[in-house]
């Protein structure tokens, strides 16, 4: 290709007077003691905006500003380069013309690169300029691992016809290039890429279903060697030190492994099924770090009694919720605020997912009879200041937490319930005395996830008459309230969602309820709870979520379904302060400007779908659990 000028690209900011001399020479000093382009350095001194430099190139350079959001990108075009040189040379092909292709770059004027890639490419290429974090984003969602999975499967599959000629011994002593090793890499990469949470290895009939967890939801991949999923599980169960004999009996291991420069602990649970063995991983980003307290998405009003509460002397704080609602996320985040060389903490895990500094971390073990009860005992023997219990599990675990926080101890623990209010009730359920829980249980934290709208093709939804009948138990004045959704783009593979937040509800213990539980009278109970003070159901805080265009309506009705029984939730007696704090916090979620807003350009339609199995597509992923 002919770019208007061949010159670099600081020189050419220099020419058109955008920085000083003084400014380059300073920016190739920072270039070659870090080794990144001169760009990057430019915006890192805050000599040159990005859009500002984006914006020049463009112009300059007489090549186009693209949004590859908004832009129908060829997958085919896409896996012309491969993923190695794209990453290399920060390019995309984004399309393939006939006789040229489109190729994006966050440097257009990298002259070298563009000798490189003209050389890689079968076909001349034209040059378009993008901004570096779209093409981060993009090289994760288009060079999926799907055609090599399935290339490895087959090749798999060759070497072992029938899964009674796979030699046991062989899969022992492979090395880490033999095939069933990078097959399992490849699924890896591919997970941490989609920035999935679990991976589910199902063996069906005639097939091996392949499954990743993705904001929530599962995506599948469908592997038509069946036959290679022996091989697959007696590799992970090597890998996680499982016995590998024992096939009739569920098996639970760990491992890690090292993906682009990320250490990923691997909690791997096996189960015997009709068709052979199902694995289930979760996968634990050791490197990313755990999330404060802060990045929960907990709004500001709940956060500051959340954490008052945490630095009470003594008492018991329960976080419920179903599996994958963030729970040991939140709890995590209020140990890393507690973790101070003042303070003795202990946890109580099964098992422990991240080793935090200073706490004593004990992980429990059933074949040995250390289990949690046993070990909660030793704990309050250790002189602690703060307790950590994984889960309350049984009445003899419930009992010793509970006594520990009336003690002098504070006891943070989880409980599976669907909100605040049954969580108490709960506890009086698995057999724990009445005046025990009014005495020692001081909060209770209920939470659960929704998918977040995608910022890049969001749009107005107007409720339907059923949605409205539904909504209408927590507010009867939706009928003029701009609701969002998620239209479906190349962003969030056509999903419509993007990342997901937490929804909370902070129940915190008044006299009335302590009164009521002293007498398992868990009607009063329940109703003093309701109309406590501060107390906003998790349905209602969802609702304001949708009203303010984070969530969408749909995400609502799914909470609704899992937390409302019989009972229709009201508005307590300061709700409505309650709720209009909430919705201050919530302004900091609000999307914010795109890329095609902020230049004027028009977003292109697109129909493009990134498939992973036979017919799910992809949803978008933040990585983290809350």
């Amino acid at each position: 290709m002919n770019l208007k000028v061949k010159i670099r690209l600081g020189d050419l900011l220099v020419q058109q007077g955008i920085i000083s001399e003084e400014q380059l020479m300073q920016a190739l000093a920072a270039q070659k003691k870090s080794g990144r382009k001169l760009g990057y350095m430019l915006i890192e001194l805050g000599f040159v905006t990005e859009n500002q430099q984006l914006g020049f190139l463009s112009q300059h350079l007489n090549v186009p500003l693209v949004d590859i959001s908004q832009y129908n990108v060829s997958l085919s075009a896409v896996n012309m380069l491969p993923e190695v040189q794209a990453r290399r040379h920060r390019a995309l092909v984004l399309e393939d013309k006939g006789d040229r292709l489109l190729v994006a770059m966050s440097d257009p004027a990298d002259l070298a690169a563009i000798d490189v890639l003209s050389a890689l490419l079968p076909k001349p290429i034209d040059v378009a300029v993008v901004r570096d974090s779209q093409l981060i984003q993009a090289y994760d969602d288009f060079y999926r691992r799907t055609e090599e999975i399935a290339s490895f499967a087959q090749e798999l599959a060759e070497e072992y016809q029938d899964e009674a000629n796979f030699d046991f011994d062989s899969g022992i002593n492979n090395a880490q290039d033999t095939t069933v090793a990078r097959l399992l890499q490849s699924i890896f990469e591919d997970a941490v890429q989609a920035k999935a949470s679990d991976i589910h290895i199902e063996p069906d009939e005639a097939s091996l279903r392949i499954r990743m967890r993705v904001d929530g939801v599962l995506q599948e991949n469908v592997i038509q060697e069946k036959n290679i999923a022996s091989a697959l599980v007696l590799r992970l169960k090597l890998m996680s030190g499982l016995d590998i004999s024992e096939k009739r009996l569920p098996q639970d291991g760990r491992t890690s492994v090292r993906i682009k420069g990320h250490t990923i602990d691997v909690r791997v649970s096996t189960m015997p099924i009709q068709a052979g063995e199902s694995v289930v991983m979760r996968l634990l980003d050791q490197s990313a770090g755990l999330l404060t307290l802060d990045q929960t998405g907990m709004p500001n009003n709940l956060l500051a009694r959340f954490r008052r509460l945490l630095h009470r002397p003594h008492g018991m704080i329960l976080v419920t919720g179903p599996t994958g609602s963030g729970k040991t996320t939140t709890l995590y985040g209020a140990l890393s605020e507690l973790n101070k060389a003042a303070s003795k903490i202990i946890t109580v895990e099964d098992p422990v997912e991240y080793r935090l500094p200073r706490i004593n971390q004990v992980q429990t073990n059933n074949k040995i009879g250390l289990n949690f009860s046993n070990i909660l005992r030793t704990t309050l023997r250790q002189d602690p200041d703060i307790i950590m219990v994984g889960e309350m599990r049984d009445q003899e675990t419930a009992e010793i937490g509970l006594r520990g926080a009336l003690t002098g101890h504070l006891v943070l623990s989880t409980l599976h319930t669907n909100d605040a209010t049954s969580s108490a009730v709960r506890l009086l359920d698995m057999g724990a005395p009445g005046y025990l829980v009014a005495s020692s249980l001081r909060a209770v934290v209920a939470q659960r996830l929704v998918r977040k709208i995608c910022d890049n093709c969001r749009e107005d939804y107007r409720l339907n008459a059923e949605e409205l009948l539904w909504l209408n138990s927590l507010d009867d004045n939706l009928k003029d309230i701009n609701f969002k959704r998620g239209k479906g783009c190349q962003t969030c593979n056509k999903t419509g969602y993007k990342g997901r937040i937490g929804v909370f509800e902070l129940l915190e213990m008044t006299e009335k309820m302590m009164n009521a539980l002293k007498i398992n009278d868990t009607v009063t109970f329940s109703q003093a709870a309701l109309q406590s003070p501060g107390f906003v159901p998790l349905a209602k805080v969802a609702l304001m979520y949708a009203k303010t265009g984070i969530t969408t309506v749909d995400e609502v009705l799914k909470l609704i379904e899992m937390v409302v029984d019989d009972r229709s939730i009201t508005s307590t007696d300061n709700a409505e302060t309650i709720e209009q704090k909430l919705t201050q916090d919530m302004e900091k979620h609000r999307p914010h400007q795109t890329l095609s807003e902020s230049t004027g350009n028009t977003p292109e339609p697109t129909d493009f779908s990134f498939e992973i199995g036979s017919s799910n597509p992809k949803p978008g992923g933040d990585g983290g659990t809350v």
